[in-house]
């Protein structure tokens, strides 16, 4: 049988290709952008008219454009929904849900490098759907912008079903799948969902330039999501001969490309090649990246593993965190009393740049929240510990940075008040003192 033969053997409406998926079924999406709207409607249609039942869904940063009608508030009690990192959506149907004993959407608290055997291995998800490229001559689907978990799903038995976007950029690394593997296949081109870059402000722009001081020529960067990320971005312009290898390649990673900041002629894996597991932003990235070989997207188990990330000399990791204790632990997922975001990949870089020869873990934030009423460094934390303090490296707000190794925690507590606001430094201190570190 050709590939072409293959091809359209498996093409079919979304409403024929979901109703392959069995009651019971264990269900994982494509991550953000790679969510299928198409595929997601249908099976939605599909739940709400009670064909299919005890099914589970699990999703990972789904985007509301694609993702609200499966994500559904009135369909919680018919899809169990388990999310493996909030976004939007999940924190806005949380928020509808507030001081009912109800949970609309359950958490897997999982570090990112690991959901590959999660899915795979503990969960036993039984089936992907997903956004894919294409096919190419050799009948080969790109997963595009998001290589992940999805391959090693995809890989894994799973009854895959895709949903076939012209718009999804055709990406290079490891990150393919064979027609032949495919239960369906749905063709749907509509633009892909873009994540606009969030304004930058002096206090962003401040952080910014602290860290690109720390950053030599020829280092490899990991940058999270967020203003600040953007802001070292653009703080970096005058570098040279940086790299890059992060689980998300955002449009501020793009720019130090285009520039000339980054070319990967340093690197001492994959030189040559900016590294990535997941991409998300605007069209001109997605642009960007369809067909070129100078980008490379492989799996979150090899991108994110810790011993992998050590193998980038002089890597720095830069994220963000929501709160910091007195002895340097940080809490980046829980806020207001709910679940904000998830466990991620912070710890997997934490532990890899840190590990790295030369390298270093930066972890950066605004010295207060809500408008300068609650300070982010704290007696005690609110939540759950996304970074123990025992991994903590290089803490950064707008007054400066606090280096955690080879400090007591009397040490610890001094540095972080030194860099919290002032409004708040003698109450910290106060604080310090009850608890004994001062």
């Amino acid at each position: 049988m050709t590939i072409d033969t293959l091809y359209q053997a498996r093409r079919m409406t979304a409403d024929q290709a979901v109703a392959l998926i069995p009651n019971g079924a264990k269900i994982a999406t494509g991550l953000a952008v790679a969510f299928p709207p198409a595929l997601g409607a249908a099976l939605a249609d599909r739940v709400r008219a009670g064909a299919l039942r005890d099914a589970t869904l699990y999703a990972m940063l789904a985007p509301a454009a694609s993702a609200a009608a499966l994500l559904s508030p009135d369909l919680s009690d018919r899809i169990r929904q388990v999310s493996l990192f909030h976004g939007g959506i999940e924190r806005a149907n949380d928020a509808l849900l507030a001081g009912t004993a109800r949970a609309l959407t359950e958490l897997l608290p999982v570090p990112f490098h690991q959901i590959p055997r999660a899915l795979t291995e503990h969960i036993g998800v039984d089936t992907f759907i997903t956004t894919v490229s294409p096919m190419d001559a050799n009948g080969r689907f790109s997963l595009g912008t998001d290589a992940d978990y999805a391959l090693a799903v995809a890989r894994s038995g799973a009854r895959l079903i895709v949903e076939v976007n012209p718009a999804m950029p055709y990406v290079h690394g490891d990150c393919m799948i064979h027609v032949a593997d495919v239960a369906a296949l749905v063709e749907h081109h509509v633009p892909l969902c873009q994540i606009p870059s969030l304004p930058r402000n002096a206090t962003d722009d401040a952080i910014g330039a602290i860290i690109a001081a720390m950053v030599e020529d020829g280092a490899c960067l990991q940058m999270g999501i967020g203003a600040v990320p953007d802001a070292v971005c653009a703080a970096l312009m005058g570098h040279r001969r940086l790299g890059i290898h992060t689980e998300l390649l955002s449009p501020g990673l793009v720019s130090l490309i285009r520039a000339g900041v980054v070319d990967n002629s340093a690197k001492t894996l994959h030189p040559g090649q900016s590294i990535f597991t997941f991409a998300m932003g605007d069209q001109s990235l997605y642009d960007f990246i369809h067909d070129n070989p100078a980008v490379a997207a492989h799996p979150v188990d090899y991108v994110n593993a810790p011993h992998i990330i050590a193998r980038n000399d002089r890597m720095i990791s830069v994220n963000a965190t929501l709160q910091i204790d007195l002895g340097g632990a940080c809490n980046s997922e829980f806020m207001g009393g709910r679940q904000y975001s998830g466990t991620g990949g912070q710890l997997d870089f934490v532990r890899g740049a840190y590990a790295s020869a030369g390298g270093r873990s930066i972890i950066a934030c605004h010295s207060t929240a809500a408008r300068g009423t609650i300070s982010r460094i704290v007696p005690w934390l609110d939540g759950p510990v996304t970074t123990p303090r025992t991994d903590t490296h290089i803490i950064v707000t707008e007054f400066g940075s606090a280096d955690m190794k080879g400090k007591s925690l009397t040490e610890r507590a001094r540095a972080l008040i030194t860099i919290a606001h002032p409004a708040f430094r003698d109450d910290l201190e106060r604080a310090a003192r009850e608890r004994r570190v001062l």
